[in-house]
Formats: C-alpha cells, sequence, structure tokens
C-alpha cells in the first residue's frame, strides 16, 4: 500500500484528537429523501439538520474545493439512495450528474450550499413522484392517457368509464381515491392546462380552442377557465401571450 504511512499518521492525528469521521448526512435524511417527504426534508434544511458537512472531512485545503469534494459525495450517495429505494438508475444517474456540473461551476461556498439544497428537494420530489405513480392502479392510469389523448372528445365519467369497463361510479370513486382530486375536476383542469398553452403560444382563436378542447360552447369554456385559472381566456392571453409560433388554425 503506497500511501500506508500516510494512512497511519493520518489515523493517528485523528485519534489524539478524538475525532470520529461522520457521514456528511445521517441516515434518516436519506429515508425523508427516498420517502419523498417535501415538508419534512424542507423543515429539516432549514434547520440546517441536513446541511452540507466540512469540517469533519478536509478534502482539500481549498475551501472551495473542498466543499466541491463534499458536494460530489453526498450527490452521490443521495443518488444510490434513491435507486435502492425505486429511482431508475438512469434517472438517479442523470440528476446527480446534473448537479455535480451545477456545482464544478459554483464560484463560492454559499453557492455550493444553496445549490445542495435544490438538489435535496429535487431527489424528494422525484422520489415522491415516483411513489405516487406506483400507488395508482392500471384502471386509473389508463384512464389519465386516455384524458390527455383524446381533450377534445367526450370525456364524462360515462364515456371514460366505458372506455375502461368499469361503472361509472366506482370509476369516480377510484380516480379521487388514488389521485386526491375528483374525476370531472381533473379533466377540467388537464383541458384549461392546454388552453393556456394554446393561449401564451399561438394565434388561435377562443372559439377555435374551445372546440378542438371537447366545449360544448365558447360560455362554457370561458366559464371553466376562469374557475380553475382565475381569469377570462382573453385576460390570461393578454397578461401571459408570447410571440406567435407557426401553429395555426389550420393546423387544428
Amino acid at each position: 500500500m503506497k500511501a500506508r504511512q500516510e494512512l497511519n499518521a493520518l489515523l493517528y492525528r485523528y485519534k489524539m484528537d478524538g475525532r470520529r469521521l461522520t457521514e456528511d448526512m445521517p441516515h434518516q435524511a436519506y429515508a425523508l429523501i427516498c420517502g419523498g417527504d417535501t415538508v419534512s426534508v424542507g423543515d429539516a434544511l432549514a434547520r440546517g439538520d441536513m446541511g452540507l458537512l466540512t469540517d469533519d472531512r478536509i478534502l482539500s485545503r481549498d475551501p472551495l474545493q473542498n466543499i466541491k469534494y463534499h458536494f460530489v459525495m453526498s450527490a452521490s450517495a443521495i443518488a444510490s439512495a434513491c435507486m435502492d429505494a425505486g429511482m431508475g438508475q438512469t434517472e438517479a444517474h442523470a440528476l446527480c450528474d446534473l448537479y455535480m456540473l451545477k456545482a464544478d461551476e459554483g464560484a463560492t461556498s454559499e453557492s455550493i450550499r444553496s445549490l445542495y439544497k435544490d438538489m435535496c428537494l429535487d431527489f424528494t420530489e422525484r422520489m415522491q413522484e415516483i411513489r405516487k405513480e406506483t400507488v395508482i392502479s392500471l384502471h386509473i392510469r389508463r384512464c389519465i392517457d386516455y384524458i390527455y389523448e383524446n381533450l377534445g372528445a367526450d370525456l364524462s365519467v360515462n364515456a371514460l368509464a366505458a372506455a375502461e369497463g368499469l361503472h361509472p361510479a366506482y370509476l369516480s370513486r377510484l380516480f379521487r381515491q388514488e389521485t386526491g382530486i375528483p374525476l370531472k375536476r381533473f379533466v377540467k383542469e388537464a383541458r384549461v392546462d392546454t388552453a393556456q398553452n394554446l393561449l401564451r403560444l399561438t394565434d388561435l382563436s377562443c372559439s377555435v380552442i374551445s372546440t378542438s378542447l371537447g366545449f360544448s360552447t365558447q360560455s362554457v369554456f370561458i366559464a371553466v377557465f376562469k374557475e380553475i385559472a382565475g381569469m377570462t381566456p382573453k385576460a390570461y392571453r393578454d397578461r401571459y401571450s408570447k410571440p406567435v409560433s407557426s401553429l395555426s388554425e389550420r393546423s387544428i
């Protein structure tokens, strides 16, 4: 072992100083992240309970480089824990690599600490999404896919139940139980979300948007849009519209 003498000297110093090297993050913090508990992770970060530790292990005599090394170790450990908890290997490595690259470009220790908090929350939010995906039944996943693929069609409870081969009352109850949102409300939000994109990015008229998204009349479209977005389609377009894209009414 080429570094044996240096290792023994370092271990001796640690022993004389009474130092015990700790992990950059306590085990319970990994559990919160892997559990998708965004509220608890946010609270822990605010309290400093999950802060990026750099005092126990000096990995570089340059303070900025030292904190970057600790960031890399923490990112790798979080990614590994999330993979063990169900996150895909490619996704975990990609998210980890993304934050490592951001840390490499950091100019101050404070920016690295701030980035560390963002990374913890990003991994937590993704684990929350993964856990939600795993608890939703095949019936509800197919129902959601059908809604987004057929926004201009009949998306009443009866029509969706028929498409899935279920009783309307059962589908309605199951959908709310698994998503926390009433089925009718989900359909409204899906249509309005698409309408918002069209209003911002195209010059399509409200009547064309209304018809293409399955609203029975333009007045119903305006009422539903205002219910979900808090303003009329015209007011939304006036406030948020961007340069018109190549999409035109002829492409609808």
